[in-house]
């Protein structure tokens, strides 16, 4: 629709060698424009063109030529434009004519050429020409045009528009006439226009005066009643559309309303004092208060006064507060919302009915009583009639002059009012309406200490809940809004009221023009205070009650709702010098955390995914808090709470489906939950993530890899690239390291990933490689994991790279088993009884956390957990020849490897076979090790064959170290698969053989598992 046209003309209509950039190709358009003054059939191909071309030419002559203009200004050659317009040449002309007109002043950059094309006052002529807008193009490309005149103006350009002898500003007046057009373009650009207008009006008193007494009340109230009118189709959309069939109409009319809110929030920024004042009034007394404030009242009450349902008022309320900050408007809409009182306002409903019609400013949603084109065109044949008085506003101050003056124009509004609603609707809503004093509460002194006694007495005596509610209920009596947001906040079912009622209590008191006290009288929650020592009770009860209801299986309360609830409780009783919580809440709050940690308690070890999914809701919980304003703007929740995922709804602001979305969900109010009471107590978090930054190795780091165990291979990248790298294998992370050029027996790590985060499989056509992938953790449970490494591993023969495989599935079920642990330390599970984890058998009761092998220095970084030291790289191409220092505590025997301690005759006994198998049983299929080909290296009469899983190193050793053997206690429980002699001895000729050559390799005995490793490395940044 707004597309430019390329077919720039070229030298068409002479010689071919005619510069057309130049001021005789000029001459000679007009010319043939001279020639061709009247539009038929035949010549407007040619009078289009040549318009074209002269645009051209004048941009080219901005930059160029100045004498381009001089010449048109000289030729007066704009009248040919407007003689053109007013021979009702067709759409054609009139499309292609305003397009180049648009592109001109587009693109006209010096002030002096921009005074030519404005001087003669012919582009207000075409302003105001009666164009055919009911074709979209041609409305389309003129409100374009518009908005590019608008863009030029400037204290020096306005005077071209607007003139203050005939008090006329076109400019504006047709613009605003297209303010509720159809297409949503076409009134954007409208308020872009009207923008641009208000901030040059600042700078110019009459201009001023003008769009304040001749304009601003005719395009206030329609515009308000504009976005009232799309206020009750919303309305009507959400009490129709139970099933979400409407919901992209209903997003579109979201959209609208939020569009609205920003844009008279850009008008009240602009700070214009007169404008804001009547807009302002308009807003309060015309639309927030009788459509949105009055509808959480009781419905029973209004009558047939135009309302709205609950969820919709608390809903776009919470926008207003939100994105609107002028501190007049939005503290008395908050003084209405928090001590506004109904009972004088239907009581003197009656006996208002002939004053209330005749007053100017009304407290109701009405239409106006004629359209802003009628009333525009009424204003302007007025003359200066109503100049010092604004029509339907009402001046500070000039109330007696009101009761003095001539009444015929008071009588002429109420006639016109009752005409346009049609008889008795006019009286029913003259008889419906209200004066403009605020009507809160400002009854009686003693009313004010019975209410400032009962708040007292409630922040008192907290533990009897029953004075406490009666204190409550008694300020709240004559607190008709304020009693609707602590009932909504009260319902046990569902939290379809209550995620409103607390977005509106967030905006409110986030709100940058709201007076900080207003909201204090009540105790509601105000940021950033640096002391208070008293907070609602009342609200907080609430609030505890919401949280109790997330934690219970069967709970209603969406995520959405608990995460804001706990965001205003912080924001209730936290303050610089720490956390004001009576005891009683505290105790309720815990009551609720353990109920969320039974809650997981009841999903631990459910799902195959549990520790993927705890990871994931935990990352998503911290990388993306809640925006209350992004909330805001999704219109799903206006629907009632659904359960199903087909709706396409986000998880947090729906109810979950099926067994994994209650275990995320139960995970989340864990997460929430215990969060919020470690911030209350004052105590920081020291058990998650489980995976901490500075726990993990990091690309680039130096290592001390003497006496390490690592296995060397060749890794060939997806796009051909080949390095000769070492893998280690860590506690959570595999490693490639290469040698440091500087210091032998050093390394430089050129890559770490998590081992939980990596699928490994075997090549089919070659046994010495593996294809090795590893995934970036996911930001989102939805995203697919990003794969940071995808290779493949040659490795110099099959048996290194079989004992790669193992040592990297064996490295992933360890590391996830270490993090099922520490979930169970969360979940104050019992950790000893254990003995499957992930389907991984335990071989030990011991609970350590170790690898098997040995250990290096954390002196690069200090571990924030000190019961989690740091493993070295178990392999076969180095074994360690020294033992552990004396001040290296001794490492526990690992618990992912199978301990079976050989008996006196050094043969395995067929229960620990029988315990490999029940052990590959319990395994989920995606943690199993592919399987391998059967090895022997020794020749054993009992054995029948060589798994996998008992492919372990057996390093040298002392006979001491093997004796230490003994204090390891056995696995609880023998079915686990494996058969432990904690009081046997080491076999004799193992320990012969250690002794005699520490340092080659062994051979691997079946059925063995490797001790802990007695070497030591170090690690340095």
């Amino acid at each position: 629709m707004f597309g430019r046209s390329r077919s720039w003309v070229g030298g068409g209509h002479g010689k071919s060698s005619r510069n057309i950039h130049s001021l005789d190709h000029l001459k000679y358009l007009y010319h043939v424009l001279t020639k061709n003054t009247t539009v038929t059939e035949q010549n407007r191909n040619l009078l289009v063109e040549t318009i074209r071309s002269i645009t051209e030419i004048l941009i080219w002559g901005d930059q160029n030529d100045s004498s381009v203009f001089d010449f048109f200004l000289e030729k007066n050659m704009f009248v040919f434009f407007l003689n053109i317009l007013r021979q009702k040449s067709g759409r054609y002309v009139c499309v292609q004519l305003l397009q180049t007109l648009n592109i001109l002043f587009e693109n006209i950059s010096h002030e002096t050429s921009l005074y030519y094309l404005l001087s003669n006052n012919y582009v207000n002529s075409i302003i105001v020409h009666k164009f055919d807008f009911s074709d979209e193009e041609i409305m389309a490309y003129y409100i374009s045009f518009l908005k590019t005149l608008s863009l030029k103006l400037n204290n020096h350009t306005v005077h071209f528009f607007y003139n203050e002898h005939t008090n006329d500003f076109a400019l504006y007046t047709e613009a605003i006439k297209f303010f509720n057009h159809p297409e949503s373009m076409v009134r954007i650009a409208v308020r872009t226009i009207t923008l641009n207008v208000y901030k040059v009006s600042v700078d110019n008193q009459a201009m001023l005066h003008y769009i304040r007494d001749k304009t601003a009340v005719p395009y206030f109230s329609n515009l308000v009643w504009f976005i009232g009118s799309h206020v009750i189709e919303l309305d009507n959309c959400v009490q129709t559309d139970e099933e979400h069939r409407n919901r992209g109409k209903l997003s579109d009319l979201v959209a609208e309303h939020l569009d609205h809110l920003h844009y008279l929030n850009d008008i009240l920024i602009i700070n214009c004092e007169f404008l804001n004042d009547v807009l302002t009034d308009h807003l309060l007394n015309r639309l927030f208060l009788p459509l949105y404030v009055y509808s959480l009242e009781n419905h029973g009450k209004g009558g047939e006064r135009p309302k709205i349902s609950l969820p919709v008022s608390l809903y776009l309320l919470s926008q207003v507060f939100l994105i609107i900050h002028h501190a007049p408007l939005v503290n008395s809409l908050a003084e209405v919302i928090l001590n506004g009182d109904l009972s004088e306002m239907y009581a003197k409903a009656e006996q208002d009915v002939q004053r209330s019609s005749a007053k100017p400013s009304i407290r109701c949603f009405v239409k106006p009583p004629e359209t802003l084109e009628r009333s525009l065109e009424m204003n302007k044949h007025k003359g200066k009639r109503r100049v010092q008085k604004r029509p339907n506003y009402k001046n500070v101050g000039e109330e007696e002059d009101e009761e003095k003056g001539p009444t015929e124009d008071a009588q002429e509004d109420a006639e016109k009012a009752k005409g346009t609603e049609g008889g008795p609707a006019g009286v029913k809503t003259s008889g419906e309406s209200e004066e403009i004093e605020m009507v809160i509460m400002e009854r009686s002194k003693l009313s004010e200490l019975a209410a400032c006694s009962s708040v007292q007495e409630q922040n008192t005596t907290d533990e009897e809940k029953s004075a406490a509610a009666t204190s409550s209920e008694s300020v709240q009596w004559s607190r008709p809004f304020l009693d609707m947001v602590y009932h909504a906040l009260d319902s046990p079912d569902d939290d379809y009221h209550a995620l409103f009622v607390l977005c509106l209590l967030y905006a409110m008191s986030h709100n940058k023009g709201m007076d900080p006290e207003k909201l204090e009288r009540i105790q509601l929650p105000v940021p950033n205070v640096a002391e208070k020592t008293t907070y609602n009770h009342l609200l907080a009860e609430r609030l505890i009650r919401i949280m109790n209801n997330a934690a219970q299986p069967d709970g209603k309360i969406r995520l959405a709702t608990l995460e804001l609830s706990c965001l205003l409780l912080k924001q209730q009783v936290l303050t610089a010098s720490g956390c004001i919580l009576k005891d009683v809440h505290l105790a309720c709050l815990e009551g609720a955390r353990e109920e969320s940690v039974h809650l997981v308690r009841h999903f631990y070890k459910g799902e195959e995914i549990f520790l993927d999914m705890f990871e994931d809701e935990y990352r998503s919980m911290t990388m993306k808090p809640m925006n209350v304003e992004y909330l805001m703007m999704d219109a799903s929740i206006l629907l009632p709470p659904t359960g199903t995922p087909l709706t396409g709804i986000d998880f947090v602001k729906r109810l979950p489906c099926g067994d994994v979305e209650k275990t995320r969900r139960a995970i989340r109010v864990f997460f929430m939950l215990r969060c919020l009471s470690l911030q209350l107590r004052g105590e920081p978090e020291t058990q998650l993530p489980l995976t901490r930054e500075e726990d993990l190795i990091k690309t680039d780091d130096v290592l001390d890899l003497n006496n390490s165990d690592l296995i060397a291979c060749t890794v060939v990248t997806k796009d051909g690239g080949m390095a000769q790298r070492f893998l280690a294998v860590d506690i959570y992370q595999m490693s490639l390291v290469e040698p440091d050029v500087s210091r032998l027996g050093w390394g430089v790590v050129k890559f770490a990933g998590l081992l939980q985060d990596m699928q490994v499989t075997g090549v089919e056509d070659d046994s010495r490689a593996l294809n090795i992938t590893v995934h970036k953790p996911a930001s989102s449970p939805h995203s697919r994991p990003f794969p940071i490494l995808q290779a493949t591993f040659v490795f110099s023969d099959h048996i290194r790279c079989i004992i790669a495989k193992q040592r990297l599935a064996k490295g992933r079920i360890q590391a996830r088993r270490m993090k099922m642990q520490r979930i169970a330390a969360l979940l104050d599970l019992p950790i000893q009884p254990t003995t499957e984890v992930l389907g991984f058998g335990l071989g030990s009761s011991s609970s350590t956390q170790h690898l098997p092998f040995r250990f290096y220095d954390q002196g690069r970084r200090g571990s924030s957990d000190p019961t989690v030291q740091r493993s070295v790289f178990a392999s076969v191409d180095k074994v360690p020849d020294a033992p552990t220092s004396p001040e290296q505590p001794q490492p526990h025997l690992p618990d992912q490897l199978v301990i079976v301690n050989e008996i006196a005759d050094s043969k395995p006994s067929k229960s620990s076979a029988r315990g490999a198998e029940v052990e590959t049983a319990h395994l989920s299929p995606s943690l199993l090790p592919a399987q391998q080909p059967t090895i022997s290296l020794l020749s054993e009469d009992a054995a029948d064959s060589l798994s996998v899983e008992s492919l372990t190193l057996v390093p040298p050793v002392d006979p001491h170290s093997l004796h230490t053997l003994a204090g390891i206690p056995g696995p609880p429980v023998p079915a686990a698969g494996c058969t432990a002699t904690p009081d046997e001895e080491a076999p004799a000729p193992l320990s012969t053989e250690a002794k005699q050559e520490p340092g080659l390799q062994r051979p691997w005995r079946h059925g063995t598992s490797r001790p802990g490793s007695q070497g030591k490395a170090t690690l340095q940044k």
